[in-house]
C-alpha cells in the first residue's frame, strides 16, 4: 500500500542522508560495536551535512525544520543497514532530549546551549530513571537543594544513554519532598559540574555501541540558570515532552522491523532446503503474508500519529499506543525472522542476529510496555464528561 507520506523535500533529503550513511556510518559502524562507543566525531559530521540539529531554529544554527518526517527519514535509512547503536544516540539527542532544550529554556540558555548541540559539538541526555524507581517518575530520590546562586544535587541515576559521552544532562530532582509529583523539577547539569561523575559503561546484551552509564551526584553545583523551567513543574514538563519521545521509540522500532523483514524476505528467497527455496514452503509463506500485514497495519497507524505530532494534536494515549505496538511488533519480526534463518540466524555476522538483541530493549526503555498499557487504559475507564 502506498504511503503519501513524504514529499519531494523528503526524499531529496533523504538522498542526502543515504550518502552519509554510506559514507560515515557502514565503513566505522563495526569498530564502534567492538570498541563499545561510536565516535563523538560522527555527531559533527552529521551536524555539518543538516542531519543533526533539524529543529534547531536558524539563528541558533539550525535547519528551523520541525517536521518530523525528516527524523522518520534518516531513521530507515540507519535501519536499513542494522546501525541501532548510532540510531538510538542520534535520535537520543535529536527525539527526547532536544524537545527540553527547545521548549523549556528561556532565551539566554537557548543562546547558551543550542548552537553547540546544532554543530554536534554538545552532546545531550536524559536522566530520568534510578537504581530503585525505574518507570516510576514519582518514585525518584535525587534531590536539589537551592543554597544561594546554585542548587546542590544528590542521587544516583541509571541506564542513561549516551551517558559517557554527554556534555548536557537534564536531569530530574525533587526539590520539595513534600509536594509530590509537584515537587519535581529540572536541571540541565553540565559535564565540568563540581560533585557530577560518572559510573560504569553498562554492559548490554545489544546495542553494544552506544554508551549507556550509570550517573552520581554528590553535592553537585549546579547554577541556578540552569533550572529549566520553574521549581516544581518538571514532571508537567516531563509529560509534556514524552509522547514526542515514544513517538520516536516507534518510529525506530517500525523502521528496524522493516529491515529486519526485508533482510529475511532477501534470505528465505535465495536460501534452500530439500532443493527449493525456503520461501515455497507454506509455513514460511504464511509467517512472511502476517509479518508483512501487521507492518503495513502498524506503518499506517505511525505516519497518522507522525501528521499528529506535527500538528500538535499526538495524545499522550496515543504515543502510548504507537510505542508499545510498534516494538512488540519488532520483536516478533526480528524472533521469526531469525528462526527463518536457521541456525545463521544465530551468528552474529548476520544483520538479524544483531537486530533480535538491540532490539530487546524497545519495549522497557521511555516507559515499560506495561505502563503504555496502563496509561491507555485509565484513559479507557476514565469517566466520560456530561454533554
Amino acid at each position: 500500500m502506498e504511503r503519501n507520506l513524504y514529499t519531494p523535500d523528503h526524499e531529496a533529503f533523504r538522498d542526502s542522508v543515504r550518502t552519509f550513511v554510506e559514507r560515515e556510518v557502514a565503513p566505522h559502524f563495526q569498530q564502534w560495536e567492538e570498541q563499545r562507543l561510536v565516535d563523538r566525531r560522527l555527531w559533527q559530521v552529521a551536524a555539518r551535512q543538516g542531519i543533526l540539529g533539524l529543529a534547531v531554529p536558524e539563528k541558533h544554527g539550525g535547519g528551523g525544520e520541525r517536521d518530523i518526517r525528516f527524523r522518520a527519514v534518516v531513521m530507515e535509512e540507519l535501519a536499513a543497514i542494522g546501525a541501532a547503536s548510532v540510531q538510538l544516540g542520534l535520535s537520543l539527542t535529536e527525539d527526547i532530549a532536544m524537545p527540553y532544550f527547545l521548549e523549556l529554556t528561556d532565551e539566554d540558555q537557548k543562546r547558551r546551549w543550542l548552537p553547540g548541540i546544532a554543530a554536534g559539538e554538545l552532546i545531550s541526555a536524559i536522566a530520568m530513571t534510578e537504581p530503585d524507581a525505574g518507570s516510576d517518575l514519582q518514585g525518584m530520590r535525587t534531590t536539589a537543594v537551592r543554597e544561594g546562586d546554585q542548587w546542590l544535587l544528590n542521587g544516583a541515576k541509571t541506564f542513561i544513554t549516551n551517558g559517557i559521552q554527554a556534555d548536557l544532562v537534564v536531569v530530574a530532582a525533587r526539590t520539595d519532598p513534600s509536594a509530590g509529583s509537584q515537587g519535581i523539577s529540572l536541571f540541565v547539569v553540565e559535564r565540568d559540574t563540581p560533585g557530577f561523575s560518572r559510573g560504569r559503561k553498562l554492559e548490554k546484551i545489544g546495542l553494544h555501541g552506544q554508551d549507556t552509564a550509570e550517573l552520581f551526584f554528590h553535592d553537585a553545583r549546579v547554577p541556578a540558570a540552569n533550572l529549566l523551567g520553574e521549581p516544581g513543574t518538571g514532571l508537567r514538563s516531563l509529560i509534556r515532552c514524552l509522547p514526542r519521545e515514544r513517538l520516536a521509540i516507534a518510529m525506530n522500532a517500525q523502521t528496524a522491523a522493516e529491515a529486519a523483514f526485508g533482510w529475511t524476505l532477501e534470505y528465505v528467497r535465495e536460501r534452500k532446503a530439500f532443493g527449493r527455496p525456503i520461501a515455497s514452503f507454506q509455513h514460511t509463506a504464511f509467517t512472511l503474508a502476517e509479518l508483512r500485514t501487521a507492518l503495513d497495519v502498524s506503518q499506517a497507524f505511525i505516519d497518522r500519529a507522525m501528521l499528529a505530532l506535527n500538528d500538535g494534536r499526538l495524545t499522550v494515549e496515543d504515543a502510548a499506543k504507537a510505542k508499545w505496538w510498534a516494538t512488540e511488533l519488532q520483536q516478533r519480526v526480528t524472533d521469526r525472522g531469525l528462526q527463518l534463518h536457521g541456525g545463521y540466524g544465530y551468528m552474529t555476522e548476520y544483520p538479524i542476529a544483531r537486530a533480535f538483541l538491540d532490539g530487546r530493549v524497545q519495549s522497557i526503555y521511555g516507559g515499560t510496555n506495561e505502563i503504555m498499557k496502563e496509561i491507555i487504559g485509565r484513559q479507557l475507564i476514565r469517566p466520560r464528561k456530561a454533554r
